[in-house]
Formats: C-alpha cells, sequence, structure tokens
C-alpha cells in the first residue's frame, strides 16, 4: 500500500530560497480577477452565485439570476479594480494576476491596464465554478479551453496556473496538459516545490487562505482593515525574522477587488504595503518571478524513492540494516509507505515499526545476529562491511593486548548471561565510553538488557540508513 500524500515536504533543512539581492523575504500579490466568470444563469449556469461576497452564508438560486450577487460582482471590476490598481502605481508593485478567462474576456480595459503596469496574469481557469465534481475529462477540456481564450485575450499563453475551486484531479491535468512554469492550487507550504506526477516534474507554487481578503466573506474572518493590517504585520514579522536567520521564505497575500477594493478595507492593504516596503532586503515579486527564480537556483533533482521501490530493490538495499535480519525490511515494504518514508527517518521508521511489533524470539533473534565486539569475527575479517566500518570508528579494530583481553573477558561473561552478544551504537562513543558501558551494563537484570540492546540496535540501524540516504 503506498500513501500518495506528502507530509514530509522539505523536512527539517528547507533548501535555501538564496533571493535576489540576499532578499530576506519573498512577497507575491495575488489579485484574483473572478467578475464576469462567476456562476450566472448569463453564464449558461444552473444557477447564481453563493461564494466569496459581502452575503455571507448565501446559497444559490436554481435557475433564477440574484441581483444583489451580481450587483457586488460588478462592483468588483467597475470599482475595486481600479482602487487597487492605483495603489500598486503608486507603490511600484506588479502584482500576479489569476484571471478567470471567462472574466478577462469580458473585462478588456482591465485587461489592457494589467498589461501597461507589466503584471503577471495566470490562469485561474475558464469559469469562477466549482470543480470538485466535474468528470476529468470535462475539467481537461475546460483547461485547454481557459488557455486558449486567455491567450486570445491577453496576447499570450498562460505560464502559471491556479484553479481555486478545484478537484483532486486538478493538478495532475494541469501537469499534463504542460507548458507551466507553476501552478499554485496548494497551501502546502512557504517554499515552492516540485512534484513529479506520471513522469513529468512539475513546480508548485503554494497559495494561501489566511493572508487573504476572502477571510472578510467568511465566518469569524476579519472585520476591518486593522484585522487583516495585523494579521499580514505578524505574517510578514515572523517570515522576516526567519530571513534573518537565514532561513528565507516567500509571503503570499491573496486579494479579490470585490473583497479588499472596498474603501473601508483597502486602507489595511496600504498600511501594510508601507510596512513592509520599510524594510530592508524585501522583495516584491510577480509569481512567475519567484518560478522562474526557483526553476534556475533550486531545480528539479531526481532521487530514488524508498517508497516506489519494488521489494526486491528495498531489501536489497535496506536488507542489511539490521544485522542479517532481511525479513524486517521486506514486512517494512509492505506497510503504508508514503512520500514521507523517502528519507532516512522515514525508512528507518518502517523497520523499527517492524522490528518492535516482531515477537520477542524474533528480537532475540536479531540480537544474535549480530557480532562480539572486537571478537572472532573481527579479528578473522568476516564481519559485514557495515559492522567492520563501526568496529573501526571506535578504534575497536586497534586494541591493545590489553584492552583486547578485556573485552574478550566481558564478551564471553555477557553472552553466558544474557545469551546475545553486548550490542552498543560505537559510532556514538568512544573505547573507553564503550568499555564502560560493557562494564555498567553487565549488571542489569535480563528484561532490562534486552530493552536496552534493542534500543541500541535501532540507533545502529538509524545511522547506517544516513550513510545510506
Amino acid at each position: 500500500m503506498r500513501y500518495t500524500r506528502d507530509m514530509r515536504g522539505f523536512g527539517p533543512n528547507p533548501p535555501k530560497a538564496n533571493w535576489p539581492n540576499k532578499a530576506k523575504i519573498a512577497i507575491q500579490i495575488v489579485v484574483n480577477y473572478e467578475e464576469g466568470g462567476e456562476n450566472c444563469i448569463l453564464h449558461g449556469d444552473a444557477a447564481s452565485e453563493a461564494f466569496l461576497s459581502e452575503i455571507v452564508g448565501a446559497t444559490a438560486w436554481p435557475d433564477q439570476r440574484h441581483w444583489n450577487m451580481e450587483s457586488i460582482y460588478e462592483y468588483g471590476a467597475r470599482a475595486g479594480f481600479w482602487r487597487l490598481f492605483r495603489l500598486f502605481q503608486d507603490h511600484n508593485i506588479r502584482a500576479t494576476v489569476f484571471g478567470v478567462a471567462t472574466a478577462l474576456a469580458r473585462s478588456p480595459e482591465q485587461v489592457a491596464a494589467m498589461l501597461s503596469e507589466d503584471w503577471e496574469i495566470a490562469s485561474h481557469g475558464l469559469k469562477w465554478i466549482e470543480y470538485n465534481d466535474m468528470p476529468p475529462e470535462e475539467e481537461a477540456a475546460q483547461i485547454k479551453e481557459a488557455i486558449r481564450l486567455h491567450a486570445e485575450v491577453t496576447g499570450e499563453r498562460p505560464q502559471g496556473w491556479y484553479t481555486g475551486r478545484c478537484s483532486v484531479n486538478t493538478v495532475p491535468l494541469v501537469t499534463r496538459e504542460g507548458g507551466f512554469s507553476y501552478i499554485s492550487d496548494s497551501y502546502a507550504d512557504d517554499l515552492p516545490y516540485w512534484v513529479e506526477i506520471d513522469g513529468q516534474k512539475q513546480l508548485i507554487v503554494p497559495y494561501t487562505l489566511d493572508a487573504n481578503d476572502m477571510r472578510f466573506a467568511t465566518p469569524q474572518g476579519f472585520n476591518t482593515s486593522d484585522h487583516f493590517f495585523s494579521y499580514l504585520k505578524d505574517s510578514f514579522d515572523a517570515l522576516y525574522a526567519e530571513g534573518v536567520e537565514g532561513d528565507a521564505k516567500m509571503m503570499s497575500i491573496g486579494l479579490h477587488c470585490r473583497l479588499i477594493g472596498r474603501p473601508g478595507r483597502v486602507m489595511g492593504l496600504k498600511r501594510f504595503i508601507e510596512y513592509a516596503q520599510s524594510h530592508a532586503d524585501v522583495w516584491f515579486a510577480r509569481r512567475i518571478d519567484i518560478a522562474e527564480h526557483w526553476h534556475k537556483n533550486n531545480p528539479h533533482r531526481t532521487m530514488e524513492r524508498p517508497s516506489q521501490m519494488s521489494k526486491a530493490r528495498f531489501v536489497e538495499l535496506y536488507g542489511g540494516v539490521f544485522e542479517h535480519s532481511h525479513w524486517i525490511a521486506e514486512a517494512a515494504h509492505d506497510l503504508e509507505l508514503g512520500i514521507a518514508h523517502d528519507c532516512a527517518s522515514g525508512v528507518h521508521n518502517a523497520l523499527t515499526r517492524v522490528f518492535r511489533s516482531s515477537s520477542a524470539q524474533q528480537r532475540l533473534n536479531v540480537l544474535r545476529a549480530h557480532p562480539d565486539l572486537a571478537g572472532k569475527l573481527a579479528k578473522a575479517a568476516r564481519l559485514t562491511e557495515a559492522s567492520t566500518n563501526e568496529q573501526a570508528s571506535a578504534g575497536l579494530d586497534a586494541l591493545t593486548d590489553t584492552e583486547r583481553g578485556q573485552f574478550e573477558t566481558l564478551n564471553a561473561a555477557y553472552v553466558k548471561k544474557y545469551g546475545f552478544p553486548f550490542i552498543i551504537a560505537v559510532r556514538d562513543h568512544t573505547k573507553a565510553e564503550i568499555l564502560n558501558a560493557f562494564q555498567n551494563r553487565i549488571e542489569n537484570d535480563s528484561e532490562t538488557e534486552i530493552d536496552t540492546a534493542c534500543r541500541q540496535v535501532e540507533r545502529i540501524a538509524e545511522l547506517r540508513l544516513k550513510d545510506l540516504i
């Protein structure tokens, strides 16, 4: 069984963004242009729009026009857009537009204004409707038509894509369509990241639903411009501080002409822009700029993923991690592995789950499979390569006659008492520390020592995996 969601991401060590001019944060402002592309009887839809308006909790009206809803959307095109346009002009900001193709086609003056200021116009789909229940074939056809109409209206094919009201098929369908520098139907990270779909690599530039004016139109969302400003400021401060520490990220801000374009809200956005611009090393970028930077500085890298390996290959690579116990790797491969297991910690977790859930006799067999420290197998050069390297790392391959005599005496006493060799992750210790632990642990009762030895076996496996992955 394979789990397709990515719960790991970049893990504890995200890549360096290396934003231009050593910027500590990249701020990306999106203007969602949806007015004229929403559900409406005039557009051939079955009902009126019910999403993201001043009418919180609105319901769709089947077979009817909703006059109030239509006029709210019209405000975005007629007034809200121009208020935002002038604000960005005044502050020298080039935005990215998520443009619904049918909405753009109904707004030629707004499109001309976007192009005049070198705004990026990415695709926001053919219509501003829900795609979750749409058959994949129909959604794929709408993607093609959105691209065609977008190019016809704007003069260029879109380089970015964001459906928003998407389906589980959207990202794979857009990836297969090809030709996109990025897709933004994700909220999974503060940095761009790569995915592989059917062997195709695709950059994802995540978007936001929290630093987004849509929360003016949801219960318990923003109620005043101060709420919006405060949230943006706190988001900026947290990310900027991370950037100062060398861990620069991206901050996305989502806007809608009919929402933030109202006079009682736009001032919060203005205050935030001026606050951010008062800081040094801030990069206001279009989404395409971020994507192109990532393509150049953090290109896609292929790797052999444990979660996608055949059982034979998985056992070949990881069967020896637990000494002479390939059965552990065989059973681990049968677990619900996913992208989160495509790292040393992930494989270690899968292997140790099998080890921990095995019978007491099976765990004892694993303990017995380990060699004595500095014992006969080491002298005869018959250790596994991993054990040889580990013992050498602590100097156990270069013992004095006195030290060798100590180990031989302790080995014999330990095996006689517990029935398995003394096990310790030698790479964590010096030779003196190993001898001291040996002398102390031989006083343990059997239950305590078996538990201690099992934990050491897991630690040895962890260190071996870090070498392999």
